[in-house]
Protein backbone atom coordinates (compact mmCIF):
# COMPACT_ATOMS: atom_id res chain seq x y z
CA UNK A 1 0.00 0.00 0.00
CA UNK A 2 1.06 2.82 -0.52
CA UNK A 3 0.07 6.57 0.43
CA UNK A 4 -1.08 9.55 -1.92
CA UNK A 5 1.44 12.34 -2.04
CA UNK A 6 -1.27 14.48 0.22
CA UNK A 7 -1.92 11.81 2.72
CA UNK A 8 0.67 10.06 4.08
CA UNK A 9 0.15 6.37 5.71
CA UNK A 10 0.48 6.02 9.59
CA UNK A 11 0.83 1.71 9.51
CA UNK A 12 1.93 -1.04 11.85
CA UNK A 13 4.16 -3.25 9.97
CA UNK A 14 4.89 -6.51 11.86
CA UNK A 15 5.38 -10.20 10.86
CA UNK A 16 4.28 -12.95 12.99
CA UNK A 17 2.84 -16.57 13.89
CA UNK A 18 -0.53 -17.84 13.60
CA UNK A 19 -0.66 -17.78 17.63
CA UNK A 20 0.28 -13.65 17.18
CA UNK A 21 3.96 -14.70 18.30
CA UNK A 22 6.56 -11.71 17.32
CA UNK A 23 9.56 -12.19 19.68
CA UNK A 24 11.12 -14.57 22.10
CA UNK A 25 13.94 -13.12 24.28
CA UNK A 26 14.13 -10.30 23.23
CA UNK A 27 14.83 -11.05 19.61
CA UNK A 28 13.19 -12.20 16.53
CA UNK A 29 12.36 -16.28 16.84
CA UNK A 30 12.68 -16.68 13.32
CA UNK A 31 14.88 -15.34 10.03
CA UNK A 32 12.99 -14.86 6.61
CA UNK A 33 15.49 -12.86 4.26
CA UNK A 34 12.35 -11.95 1.95
CA UNK A 35 10.43 -10.66 4.83
CA UNK A 36 13.59 -8.23 5.74
CA UNK A 37 13.62 -7.49 2.34
CA UNK A 38 10.09 -6.95 1.85
CA UNK A 39 10.49 -4.54 5.37
CA UNK A 40 13.34 -2.69 4.37
CA UNK A 41 11.45 -1.89 0.45
CA UNK A 42 8.11 -0.54 3.09
CA UNK A 43 10.07 1.26 5.64
CA UNK A 44 12.76 3.27 3.57
CA UNK A 45 12.26 6.60 3.33
CA UNK A 46 9.83 6.88 6.18
CA UNK A 47 9.59 7.60 10.04
CA UNK A 48 9.94 3.95 11.68
CA UNK A 49 8.75 4.61 15.19
CA UNK A 50 9.47 1.61 17.89
CA UNK A 51 9.82 1.03 21.41
CA UNK A 52 12.98 0.68 23.50
CA UNK A 53 13.28 -3.29 23.27
CA UNK A 54 13.17 -3.53 20.00
CA UNK A 55 15.35 -0.50 19.23
CA UNK A 56 17.90 -2.52 21.42
CA UNK A 57 17.20 -5.71 19.50
CA UNK A 58 18.51 -4.43 16.43
CA UNK A 59 21.86 -2.92 18.09
CA UNK A 60 20.77 0.03 19.63
CA UNK A 61 21.49 1.56 16.06
CA UNK A 62 19.28 3.78 13.92
CA UNK A 63 18.27 1.54 10.85
CA UNK A 64 19.54 3.35 7.71
CA UNK A 65 17.70 5.46 5.03
CA UNK A 66 14.98 6.12 7.65
CA UNK A 67 14.10 8.54 10.28
CA UNK A 68 14.11 6.63 13.44
CA UNK A 69 12.19 7.34 16.87
CA UNK A 70 12.21 5.61 20.15
CA UNK A 71 9.46 5.64 22.56
CA UNK A 72 11.22 5.17 25.50
CA UNK A 73 11.81 6.42 28.82
CA UNK A 74 15.47 6.16 28.69
CA UNK A 75 17.71 8.51 26.59
CA UNK A 76 20.00 7.22 23.80
CA UNK A 77 22.72 9.16 22.05
CA UNK A 78 22.47 8.31 18.84
CA UNK A 79 18.78 8.56 17.99
CA UNK A 80 15.78 10.28 18.97
CA UNK A 81 13.62 9.53 22.15
CA UNK A 82 10.53 10.45 22.66
CA UNK A 83 7.85 9.75 25.79
CA UNK A 84 4.73 8.16 24.02
CA UNK A 85 3.65 7.34 21.04
CA UNK A 86 1.50 10.50 20.91
CA UNK A 87 4.63 13.03 21.55
CA UNK A 88 6.52 10.98 19.15
CA UNK A 89 4.06 11.26 16.48
CA UNK A 90 3.87 15.33 17.23
CA UNK A 91 7.28 15.10 15.82
CA UNK A 92 6.96 13.73 12.54
CA UNK A 93 6.24 14.03 8.95
CA UNK A 94 5.59 11.46 5.96
CA UNK A 95 4.89 8.26 6.54
CA UNK A 96 4.96 6.47 9.28
CA UNK A 97 5.87 2.83 10.33
CA UNK A 98 5.24 1.18 13.99
CA UNK A 99 7.95 -1.16 13.74
CA UNK A 100 7.60 -2.74 17.35
CA UNK A 101 7.47 -4.41 19.76
CA UNK A 102 4.41 -5.58 21.81
CA UNK A 103 3.94 -2.18 24.06
CA UNK A 104 4.34 0.20 21.15
CA UNK A 105 2.15 -2.03 18.92
CA UNK A 106 -0.70 -1.44 21.46
CA UNK A 107 -0.05 2.29 22.25
CA UNK A 108 -0.03 2.75 18.03
CA UNK A 109 -2.72 0.72 16.69
CA UNK A 110 -5.15 3.69 17.71
CA UNK A 111 -3.07 5.68 15.22
CA UNK A 112 -3.05 3.07 12.29
CA UNK A 113 -4.74 3.23 9.20
CA UNK A 114 -3.46 -0.09 8.60
CA UNK A 115 -1.66 -2.84 9.44
CA UNK A 116 0.81 -5.45 7.44
CA UNK A 117 0.99 -8.30 8.48
CA UNK A 118 4.00 -10.78 7.17
CA UNK A 119 2.43 -14.02 8.61
CA UNK A 120 5.07 -17.00 8.98
CA UNK A 121 4.60 -20.55 9.30
CA UNK A 122 6.62 -21.69 12.47
CA UNK A 123 5.68 -22.80 15.96
CA UNK A 124 7.77 -21.24 18.46
CA UNK A 125 7.73 -22.86 21.73
CA UNK A 126 9.75 -21.11 25.46
CA UNK A 127 8.35 -18.86 27.92
CA UNK A 128 9.27 -15.64 27.28
CA UNK A 129 7.35 -15.31 24.28
CA UNK A 130 6.35 -11.87 22.88
CA UNK A 131 2.83 -11.02 21.60
CA UNK A 132 1.10 -9.04 19.25
CA UNK A 133 -2.14 -7.59 20.61
CA UNK A 134 -5.39 -9.09 19.48
CA UNK A 135 -7.58 -7.06 16.67
CA UNK A 136 -10.74 -6.30 17.92
CA UNK A 137 -13.00 -7.23 14.23
CA UNK A 138 -15.68 -4.56 15.23
CA UNK A 139 -12.42 -1.95 14.05
CA UNK A 140 -10.64 -3.96 12.00
CA UNK A 141 -11.03 -5.43 8.48
CA UNK A 142 -9.27 -8.32 7.22
CA UNK A 143 -8.05 -8.12 3.63
CA UNK A 144 -7.28 -11.00 1.71
CA UNK A 145 -4.45 -13.11 2.10
CA UNK A 146 -1.40 -13.68 -0.33
CA UNK A 147 1.74 -15.87 -0.32
CA UNK A 148 5.30 -13.77 -0.77
CA UNK A 149 6.20 -14.12 -4.45
CA UNK A 150 9.39 -14.39 -3.21
CA UNK A 151 9.24 -16.79 -0.65
CA UNK A 152 5.94 -18.67 -0.59
CA UNK A 153 6.15 -19.47 2.74
CA UNK A 154 5.52 -16.00 3.85
CA UNK A 155 1.44 -14.91 3.82
CA UNK A 156 0.92 -11.46 3.56
CA UNK A 157 -2.35 -9.75 4.60
CA UNK A 158 -3.34 -5.85 5.39
CA UNK A 159 -6.13 -5.33 8.52
CA UNK A 160 -7.50 -1.79 7.84
CA UNK A 161 -9.51 0.17 10.29
CA UNK A 162 -12.92 0.64 9.95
Amino acid sequence: MTASPTTPIRAAIVAMNEDRVIGRDGTLPWHYSQDLKRFKRLTTGSTIIMGRNTYESIGSKPLPNRDNRVVTRSRFENVACFSSVDDALDHCDGDIWFIGGAKLYAAALSHCDFIDVMWVPDHVPGEDLVYFPPLDPAHWKAGAKSPLEEDKRLICQQFFKR
